[in-house]
């Protein structure tokens, strides 16, 4: 860890959050109404919890051994932190307990066994379900026509609480489009909201990144998951 990398975060964690209260009063916000989540992914954690001391509140973890290898040396006395990748069922055990919410439920089978292990350890999780705005083959996620279906069955499942929604939308260079799809998905959102359905709580709506975390917020996000504009970018090999 060097004096440069330290003085680099800090630098970006002050521009990221003019950005963001930038985006917010155009969108007719305040700060206050958006979380900032740190995507931690490769950072050791002395890193991140130099972020943390900045006022960084929110951090976010995409792989389970990694989390575990790192949760003994987060500072958590004033941080959330949350599991933002993609989740197998038979790897719930070992964060259930750890997290203050999983992002990414795309299923009835991952939430049935969130539900399982969080009455073992007699918590309810908080969790967002994960919506494919962009129908790739390849990505996680439930189409926008089976979101409403398996809200309801989610719904029915002691231990868990549904709290919003997240997308991650498909890469591309073109901020028109990436506005779209992020209009689109807030649409959804508002869509599930105003249908009060039981047991579901449309309070976040995930979505947003590095590269495009300003337009997420102003299509209506009010969480954003930035990493690499964070803490520079990272060798994923």
């Amino acid at each position: 860890m060097t004096e440069k990398l330290l003085r680099d975060v800090e630098y970006n964690y002050h521009f990221i959050n003019e950005r963001i209260a930038e985006a917010a009063q155009k969108a007719g916000k305040k700060r206050e109404d958006i979380t900032f989540l740190a995507a931690t992914k490769t950072v050791e954690a002395s890193v991140i919890n130099h972020a943390i001391s900045l006022g960084l509140d929110h951090i976010g973890e995409n792989r389970v051994q990694e989390l575990l290898s790192k949760y003994d040396d987060y500072d958590l006395s004033h941080c959330s932190l949350q599991f933002i990748g993609h989740l197998q069922t038979n790897k719930v055990r070992q964060i259930v307990d750890k997290v203050d919410l999983i992002q990414s439920v795309d299923s009835l089978k991952l939430a049935k066994e969130i539900s399982n292990q969080s009455l073992k350890h007699n918590r309810t999780t908080d969790i967002l379900v994960e919506v494919n705005i962009g129908r790739e083959e390849n990505k996680s996620g439930v189409y926008e026509e089976n979101l409403e279906e398996l809200l309801c069955q989610i719904a029915e499942l002691p231990s868990v609480s549904v709290k919003g929604l997240m997308t991650i939308p498909p890469i591309c260079d073109n901020k028109h489009k990436i506005s779209n799809y992020f209009n689109n998905m807030h649409k959804i959102f508002l869509d599930i909201s105003q249908k009060k359905l039981d047991n579901i709580n449309m309070t976040i709506l995930s979505m947003g990144m590095s590269a495009d975390y300003y337009e997420a917020i102003l299509e209506g996000a009010n969480m954003v998951r930035v990493g690499s504009a964070l803490f520079g970018a990272r060798n994923y090999t």
